[in-house]
């Protein structure tokens, strides 16, 4: 079941109106760190323009294009961008201040053409959204690798199966980890199994609470995440997938969330060389 993104009025911090100042430039960030994923993760969000916002949650993958060129791709749930209504939905961005202090700096980002449709590409069966964007240069090189999106292969080659704990990362209710606009992170423990072939289980459970502004959050491994006595530890952080919604068979939630496997993602992403390119950030 989807969410339904009717999230409080932005913090006070949202509302302050200050100039932009450039994004400082950054050294690339340590792919061995959680910290790395924590980079390439942003908010999305679009006012309702009842003092409420639609907010969900995004990550940037480096995927450049089949003759090798540069490409950032943003990679969220569908519903989170089919759910905004205006052209321009606003991304969150994060710029480093003198002294090590850090501010949100967010930028519209253009999601829908002047006919309004949609600027993304959507997976034709699974709730996955990507779209091309030019990113800030400091994102652009924290973008997550290709490479690091698990295939079906993947799962069974370093034996990721149920109790394993994942992190993730988002938005709940619209709220980050500080006013700089750094996602929340969170661990679960992956909830049911099996989980291949991802053909026939093209989702898996994940065992944490899920609210509002979770949607669209990349759900993944580092070694900073624990895997049970005995399996294979992959070496380098991988992405087992997007969190696309929670399990709510009422009105009383289960605590429980629904993961699309990473591989729709990597279909996605391959779907843009068929695309025009419409949406960027800007």
């Amino acid at each position: 079941m989807m969410f339904e993104f009717q999230t409080p009025p932005q913090p006070a911090w949202e509302q302050v109106q200050v100039q932009e100042p450039p994004i400082a430039e950054l050294a690339p960030p340590a792919w061995d760190l959680t910290v790395g994923l924590i980079s390439a993760t942003i908010q999305i969000d679009q006012n309702n323009g009842d003092g409420t916002r639609r907010v969900g949650t995004a990550f940037l993958i480096d995927a450049p294009r089949p003759d090798g060129t540069p490409r950032t791709v943003l990679v969220t749930a569908h519903h989170v961008l089919d759910g905004m209504s205006l052209r321009d939905a606003r991304v969150g961005w994060r710029s480093e201040m003198p002294g090590g202090g850090w501010r949100f700096a967010p930028d519209p980002l253009r999601i829908r053409n002047d006919m309004g449709d949609p600027a993304w590409t959507k997976h034709p069966e699974r709730d996955i959204a990507v779209m091309e964007i030019s990113a800030p240069p400091v994102f652009a090189r924290a973008a997550i690798p290709l490479a690091w999106l698990a295939s079906g292969e993947d799962l069974d080659d370093w034996q990721v199966g149920p109790g394993d704990e994942l992190l993730t990362l988002g938005f709940p209710r619209g709220y980050s980890s500080n006013t700089a606009g750094f996602p929340i992170l969170r661990t679960g423990r992956i909830a049911s199994w099996p989980l291949t072939p991802v053909r026939s289980f093209p989702t898996f459970l994940l065992d944490f609470p899920v609210f509002p502004g979770n949607s669209g959050g990349p759900v993944f491994w580092t070694p900073a995440a624990r895997k049970l006595p005995g399996t294979v530890q992959p070496d380098h952080p991988f992405i087992a997938g997007v969190l696309t919604s929670e399990v709510r068979p009422s009105d009383e939630p289960l605590g429980i969330g629904v993961v699309a496997h990473a591989v729709y993602v990597r279909e996605a992403i391959a779907l843009l060389d068929a695309a025009p390119t419409v949406g960027q950030a800007r």
